[in-house]
């Protein structure tokens, strides 16, 4: 019978899979935004939110703050190198008065992590007390990170549309919360649990709004597809006929 302990890191390998596999999965969509050169409609907020969410549980996992959780650790630290390259290229193609905020967000976000870093460190000297602090505002860190989707959820209700709610990113979201669930059961972790299974939750309603609008949407794309060529073989056809008339 496989033991407590081998379930645990079993399933916090798989998590670090699943976690990094989602921080990945926005890939084309950053591809989109470098080919276009503008970030269009597409929100910072859930980079904003999982940047500093993975900076938290990077804190979280290290063992002076809670002893044997190194794979949360590890998984959020290469989260934190993700999500800063993608808001990097969010800043490159972002209009000048975005560009500013998302920058002073960003640097919010540091600073406040820096604090909580020297907070834990200098005034807190029991593992017991600090996992307690740094767990209760990552709970409310990662909720925010799962819940970032739902302005873009609400975009997707509103335009009958999810063109700007990647499908990747919401099926990993399911799959990671569902994973790091089950994780923090063995031993139960209530600040690990909780924040996954609400995720786990959001996940699934993310993929069934996807299910709901995947035609419409692509009805709806290839109507403009439609309009774009005709509005091209207009403009092709106006200049043939300008033409036509400076020669006569």
């Amino acid at each position: 019978m496989v033991s407590e302990e081998v379930a645990r890191t079993s399933l916090g390998v798989l998590g670090n899979i699943i976690s990094i596999t989602l921080f990945l999965s926005v890939v084309p969509t950053f591809f989109r935004i470098w080919k276009k050169g503008s970030v269009e409609q597409y929100s910072p907020i859930p980079y904003l939110a999982s940047f500093f969410n993975c900076g938290l549980w990077v804190l979280y996992g290290m063992p002076f703050v809670q002893p044997h959780s190194l794979l949360v650790a590890t998984t959020n630290g290469a989260g934190v190198v993700i999500e800063f390259g993608y808001l990097v290229i969010f800043l490159m193609y972002s209009d000048p008065r975005k560009r500013v905020r998302v920058a002073l967000i960003m640097l919010l976000e540091i600073l406040v992590v820096g604090g909580l870093v020297l907070l834990v460190l200098t005034l807190v000297h029991t593992t017991k007390k600090r996992s307690s602090i740094v767990g209760s505002i990552s709970i409310a860190a990662n909720v925010f990170m799962y819940a970032s989707p739902l302005s873009v959820m609400r975009l997707v209700i509103t335009t009958r549309s999810v063109e700007y709610m990647p499908f990747l990113l919401s099926l990993f979201c399911f799959c990671n919360g569902l994973c790091w669930f089950l994780y923090a059961l063995l031993p139960f972790d209530p600040f690990v649990a909780v924040p996954n299974g609400i995720g786990a939750v959001l996940g699934i309603l993310q993929l069934i709004l996807y299910a709901t609008f995947y035609k419409s949407t692509k009805r709806m794309l290839v109507e403009r597809k439609e309009k774009a060529e005709m509005g091209l073989a207009e403009m092709g056809s106006s200049n043939m006929h300008n033409g036509n008339e400076t020669n006569i």
